[in-house]
């Protein structure tokens, strides 16, 4: 595959990041760890990392904009042109020495997204797509999984944890998911959850609560790859609304159905207890 200018400077960023964050991976108990909240864990691998691509995309292109999730976000001068950058999605993962971790870079251009990096430096798979170009792993074009039947479908889940999402929802959608389909998964890099969905190596995935730079990358990706990625109510606003479901067209719509009894179910309960009419 011919890589663009544009794609080869996201490459290099991502590369650069990616060799600090593989040395850091071999001492991980090394690493200096605070606490943003409950359950959410940032170490001096996720900022040097974020300095790294910071570094290479400001050099190559410095007037545009830059979203990170350690940094929060720099102005640019160029009001078109903004990246969108999670130096290590799966820090958790990563801090328990599990090598399913990625760095993600996405661009949009006048509020659209245009082009998706990620990078496993672990496993040295790269996921990238530029609008219109479609979707790959390293030189491989990639396509979603042709399966038409939720029921032969592997799904994964991003299953809330302590501080974050609703728990008894989430619990309600997975007992009625997994009532429907071959299996379920959780892995833990959102990132990643969706190249996987791009690549067909899983059919579908959903989950809440979640920021713009764990997806955006991944969107474009599953996109490019022919899949459609619209939140758990079914619109386009994904990166703001934080919710996220993917997988071809088909398999989409399903999966939004049963996501959709779970949520009337919830609600009928939840309104049951506190004596309120279920609507």
């Amino acid at each position: 595959m011919a890589k663009s200018a544009l794609l080869t400077i996201m490459e290099r960023a991502a590369r650069k990041a990616g060799r600090g964050l593989a040395r850091d991976f071999g001492e991980v108990e090394r690493l200096q760890v605070s606490t943003k909240g409950p359950g959410d864990f940032v170490s001096d691998a996720d900022k040097r990392a974020e300095e790294r691509i910071y570094e290479v995309l400001q050099e190559a292109r410095p007037t545009w904009g830059f979203l990170g999730e350690e940094g929060g976000e720099i102005k640019g001068k160029d009001p078109q042109h903004r990246w969108i950058v999670d130096p290590l999605d799966g820090t958790t993962n990563f801090l328990h020495s599990l090598p399913q971790f990625s760095v993600s870079i996405g661009l949009e251009r006048d509020g659209e997204l245009v082009a998706g990096l990620v990078y496993n430096p672990i496993t040295d798979e790269m996921y990238s797509a530029e609008k219109g170009q479609g979707a790959y792993l390293n030189d491989k074009r990639l396509r979603v999984a042709a399966r038409r039947k939720l029921s032969d479908c592997i799904v994964i889940n991003g299953m809330p944890h302590i501080g974050r999402g609703d728990h008894a929802l989430f619990l309600r959608e997975a007992a009625t998911m997994m009532r429907k389909v071959s299996g379920m998964r959780r892995f833990g890099s959102a990132a990643l959850d969706l190249c996987m969905v791009a690549a067909g190596r899983v059919d579908g995935y959903w989950e809440d609560a979640l920021s713009p730079w764990d997806i955006a990358a991944g969107v474009i990706i599953v996109r490019e790859a022919g899949g459609v990625v619209r939140t758990t109510q079914g619109n386009d606003a994904v990166l703001d609304t934080g919710s996220i479901l993917a997988g071809n067209d088909l398999i989409a719509g399903q999966m939004l159905k049963v996501l959709g009894e779970a949520r009337d179910a919830h609600a009928k309960m939840v309104n049951a207890r506190s004596g309120s009419p279920s609507s």
